[in-house]
Formats: C-alpha cells, structure tokens, sequence
C-alpha cells in the first residue's frame, strides 16, 4: 500500500507530461475546449479509436474468409498452384541448428561439417531446402496480395468519395482553419478507423502467419503507423491525415496489382503495372506529399496557427518520411529503368520480405524471368513500400 502511494506522485507527473495541453495544442486550447463541442459538430476523443480493436479482429476474419473464398479460387482459375516445396532430409543435429539460425555462418557450416562428415556444399543446400519450406507458396502470396489489393483499392475509392467534396482537398490552407476546433464528419471517422483497424490487424496477424525475415522491421512498421494515426486524430489534425493516407494508398494499389500478375505469371502486364506503380510512386511520394501536404503542414500551419511542441514532433516525423520516399523511389526507378530500356533486371542489394522463394523456381520460370521483371523484384520492392504499408 505504502508502495503505490509513493508511485503516485510519479505516475501523476509522468501522466501530466504525456497529456500535457501545451503539447497536443497551441496556446489556450485545453482538452476541455473538446469534450464539449457544439450541437451538430462533433470532435476527436481518444475513446473512438477503440473502436479498432473489435473492428481489427472482424478485419481478421474476414480477410481468412476472402482469402479462402475468393482469392483461392481466383488462384486457381488464373493456375496458380500452391506448389508442395521440395522436403530437406531428415537430421537433427541440422534442425537444432535451423531453429537458432537459419543462415550459419561459414565457421558453423565448417563445425557441422567435420561433426557430420558432409561436406560444407551439401550443407547449404540442406539449409537452402529447409528455408524453403518455411516460406509460403505462390498461391498464399497470390491470395495475400489479392486481399490488400482489394482493400486499398476500396478504401481509396472511399477516400476519394469523401475527400471531393471535401474544401481542404483543393484549398489545403482549410486544414488549418478554426483549428482545431474542426467538424470530424461520419466519412473522415469511417476512413481513420478503416485505416487504424486495418494496420493493427496486420500487427497481431504477423504472429499467426509464416514468418518472414523481415519481421521485426515489418512489426516496428506497423506500430508507428498505428501510434501515428492515433497522434493525428487526438490532436484533431484529422484533415491533413487523410490527405496523407489518401496519397500513400494510391500507388499501394499499383504494387499489389504488379504482384498479382507477377504470380499469375503475366511478365508482360507485371512490367507494365510496375512501370505504373513506379509513376504513382513518384507523383503521389515526390511531388504532391512534399509540395502539397508536407508545405500546408509546414508553412500554413505556422501561419495560421503558430508552432507547438506537437506540430515540431509531426513535421519532424512527415520530413523523415519523405527522405525514406526519396530513398525508395531511388531504388525502385533502378528496377523500373531495367525493365524498360533492358529487358531484364538483375539482383539487386536491398533486403526483401521474399527475397529466396524463387531460389528453385523450374526452369521454364527461370526462361521467362529472364526477359521480364523478374518474381524476385516485384517481391523485393514490396519491401521498399513497407510491403505497401509505409504510412
């Protein structure tokens, strides 16, 4: 009892800090101004984002029930086959090792190779095998693209819908007006917890699914999206948020189509979606994200209403961004340039969340890859979007 006493005062004062006033908003603006807005108008509360949380489970499950009952079938129709991958030979004292590490080093492939009395090659390829039954199949891959390819095609058409007719879309200076006390409509709610419900079940699906190397990158990705979303909305700057999401869906939807035919093995509509992709990526991520939302959020905001310690932490945020866009619009025009103007694209540096499963592909996939945008790429270059979730 004595111990929560003497915890109080610091849970009281680390509580403050965290929900200070001159924090989330500019000067003379108190969380009271919020709770109590006008008839008719209604304002954020942290409260309404938990409506995610039940909303993210029924995300869940109705992506396992497209999966199996829509996108399944469209694999199959299109042929593609979840292909059983080839089984590594049974060896303990290899898949004791596997469990630890599923790459050793050359000094590990040396000790096992005196302790077995293999030789280091045959090792590899043990270990090669043995990664490839971890990894999903084609048609798994096909099925998950599909499912985001359809959510972040309904969502954007939402978003449209509702942004249009929207002021702020074609006068940004009007996410700042009366900020911030601004009307959240039905629609921008909607989209904000379409988007949070989306994300978060991303996060806890992560655990249930095939593990993938990039893992913790992908789980650290989806946790900033969620705080981010969850920033924007408590301190009301919901308007500029949806522009943001808005931009970052649109080429999304490209990425996910360049898969879809990359699996279904249409090379020829794979090169030309991503050549699509690669445009929007550039016009959605390099020109209007800076020039649009990043200079209201910078340069009107601090015009119409002044700088704040939340204001510093959003743009701070928004400029690391658009560096990690420039970086990755760096590396995707490489490969777009390739399958242009050569024909082909060969490996290249970066990591990827699917980077080994064409390692045994057939020969006859290996012919056509050859000549087009190879499977490897367009998988790769998931990885430069967040797998296309990089909001």
């Amino acid at each position: 009892r004595s111990a929560s006493f003497a915890r109080s005062p610091m849970t009281s004062a680390a509580s403050a800090w965290i929900w200070s006033e001159r924090f989330w908003f500019p000067e003379n603006v108190t969380w009271a101004d919020l709770e109590q807005p006008p008839p008719g108008v209604s304002y954020p509360q942290l409260g309404h984002l938990l409506f995610a949380l039940p909303l993210a489970v029924g995300v869940f499950l109705l992506r396992l029930l497209y999966e199996r009952l829509v996108a399944k079938p469209c694999a199959l129709l299109l042929h593609v086959q979840a292909a059983e991958p080839r089984q590594a030979q049974p060896n303990d004292v290899l898949e004791k090792v596997y469990r630890s590490k599923t790459c050793p080093d050359s000094k590990q492939l040396e000790g096992l190779s005196k302790q077995l009395d293999w030789e280091v090659r045959k090792i590899q390829r043990w270990f090669r095998i043995r990664r490839n039954q971890d990894r999903p199949s084609m048609q798994k891959k096909f099925c998950e693209s599909m499912w985001r390819f359809t959510f972040y095609l309904g969502i954007f058409i939402y978003a449209i819908s509702d942004l249009w007719v929207s002021p702020w879309l074609w006068d940004v200076r009007q996410c700042w007006h009366k900020y911030p006390f601004q009307h959240v409509s039905q629609g921008q709610f909607n989209y904000y917890i379409a988007e949070l419900a989306f994300y978060c079940s991303l996060m806890f699906s992560q655990f249930i699914d095939i593990k993938r190397k990039d893992f913790i990158i992908m789980l650290v990705h989806h946790l900033a999206t969620i705080l981010l979303i969850t920033f924007s909305y408590t301190n009301n700057m919901v308007r500029a948020g949806t522009l943001v999401m808005c931009l970052h869906d649109a080429s999304d939807i490209f990425l996910e189509a360049a898969k879809l035919a990359n699996y279904a093995k249409y090379q020829r509509l794979c090169d030309g979606l991503f050549v699509v992709f690669s445009l929007s990526f550039f016009f959605t991520r390099l020109v209007f994200f800076p020039f649009w939302v990043i200079y209201t959020v910078l340069f009107d905001s601090w015009e119409i209403i002044g700088p704040y310690r939340a204001w510093w932490l959003l743009n701070g945020l928004l400029l690391v961004l658009q560096t990690l866009h420039i970086i990755w619009f760096y590396l995707i025009a490489r490969i777009a340039i390739k399958a242009i103007f050569k024909g082909k694209v060969s490996k290249d540096e970066r990591s990827d969340v699917e980077s080994s499963s064409d390692e045994d592909v057939s020969s006859t996939t290996k012919k056509t890859s050859n000549q087009t945008l190879k499977p490897k790429d367009v998988n790769q270059v998931a990885n430069l979007n967040g797998d296309a979730h990089d909001h």
